[in-house]
């Protein structure tokens, strides 16, 4: 089985920055994309970002282009999400989920889920 454990939510200002977090554990955890995720009150679960384990290789969602970035750190088996030029439209319940190497942009290609943190933003 494998855990997923987000942290690192917060309300903060627009303009302003948070870095989420994801740890990952379990038996023989190794997937090989881990993708952030967020979901809207009364919207649909949209993807964030995904990064590879092996090589690193990250993919954005256009509206967060440029203002956050997704990093891994393999030795800790955890995932991060620096959110910067935080904007209102950012507020959400923000998920990581660890997919096999076919998993794109579709949460349906993902495995195992977080339970989720609260990122609001105020304006």
């Amino acid at each position: 089985q494998v855990q997923l454990v987000e942290s690192g939510g917060g309300s903060v200002q627009a303009g302003g920055s948070l870095r989420l977090s994801c740890a990952a554990s379990g038996r023989s955890f190794r997937y090989d994309v881990m993708g952030w995720f967020r979901q809207a009150p009364g919207k649909e679960r949209e993807f964030v970002a995904r990064i590879t384990w092996s090589g690193g290789s990250s993919y954005y969602a256009d509206p967060v282009k440029g203002r956050f970035t997704i990093s891994r750190d393999n030795a800790k088996n955890t995932v991060y999400l620096q959110m910067n030029s935080l904007k209102p439209e950012d507020t959400a319940l923000y998920y990581c989920a660890a997919g096999r190497f076919s998993a794109r942009s579709a949460p349906s290609g993902y495995e195992y889920w977080g339970q989720g943190t609260q990122v609001t933003v105020s304006s």
